[in-house]
């Protein structure tokens, strides 16, 4: 699931250091409570809100289809603060480009993880040979699109009423 990608120290704009790791064991059921809070509240999965998240159903969404997966903590190894995925975007010849999923808790918003995680996931996609990343389902009301856009990822599309009547927008970026 790994590929080469290892253990990274990464410092947000805010002057956090981060330890970014690939998922382990250790980090499952933090990680499965943090996505599936995440869910609950509606923000940003397609999966049903109001319907528990099994771990059956994270590990084959977040975990077995994943190149990698990482999760990030404090570089004291505290609190889990956020997490993404990242797989081909699709099979044969079109798996050169990766499609990520991400998460930040909800304490630690506002503090730069989520660019920094962006940022991290861009290099290890191209350590893992993708040439580019595209984001398929981000919520018109997302408020990662303004990070997104300001890493230089182009809007694509948006589709209509996807998700319980909201659209969804589709972005790219080469790396």
């Amino acid at each position: 699931m790994t590929g080469a990608i290892g253990e990274a120290i990464v410092t947000t704009a805010a002057g956090i250091e981060l330890r970014v790791t690939p998922v382990g064991e250790v980090d499952h059921a933090e990680l499965l409570a943090a996505f599936a809070a995440v869910v609950a509240a509606g923000e940003g999965y397609p999966q049903a809100p109001d319907e528990p998240v099994t771990w059956e159903a994270f590990r084959t969404y977040w975990l077995d289809p994943a190149r990698l997966a990482v999760v990030a903590r404090p570089r004291d190894r505290g609190a889990l603060v956020g997490a993404y995925t990242m797989k081909p975007n699709g099979a044969g010849r079109a798996a050169h480009v990766a499609n990520a999923g991400y998460l930040v808790t909800p304490e630690w918003r506002g503090q730069g993880v989520g660019t920094a995680l962006v940022e991290h996931s861009m290099g290890a996609a191209r350590a893992l040979g993708f040439d580019a990343l595209q984001f398929n389902f981000v919520f018109e009301t997302n408020p990662a699109r303004r990070l997104y856009e300001r890493l230089g990822f182009d809007l694509i599309g948006t589709v209509p009423d996807v998700i319980d009547g909201e659209a969804v927008c589709i972005y790219w970026k080469k790396l």
